[in-house]
């Protein structure tokens, strides 16, 4: 336990940076997966619309410290991918 003043501010600070930090990560984590989940229905209208949000959400955890940026291209390039097979496919 701490027991300096400056150690006990770190600590709180580490918990509400971790919360944060966990919070983004997930809504990342999710946004990913819905997407993925619009890739198996294949509707290329929704795809395209679903994309833009998806990668905003990409870049902004890589603002944010949660994603390292090459990490981010490598997914946004695998969805993009993805969905450009999914619409050549219909």
């Amino acid at each position: 336990m701490a027991h300096h003043k400056s150690a006990k501010k770190r600590i709180r600070q580490t918990e509400k940076r971790t919360l944060r930090n966990r919070a983004l990560r997930s809504s990342t984590r999710t946004a990913i997966k819905k997407f993925r989940a619009l890739l198996q229905e294949g509707n290329s209208e929704t795809l395209k619309t679903a994309y833009p949000g998806v990668q905003k959400t990409i870049d902004k955890a890589v603002t944010k410290g949660i994603l390292h940026r090459r990490t981010a291209a490598r997914y946004k390039s695998r969805l993009a991918l993805a969905m450009g097979r999914a619409q050549t496919a219909e």
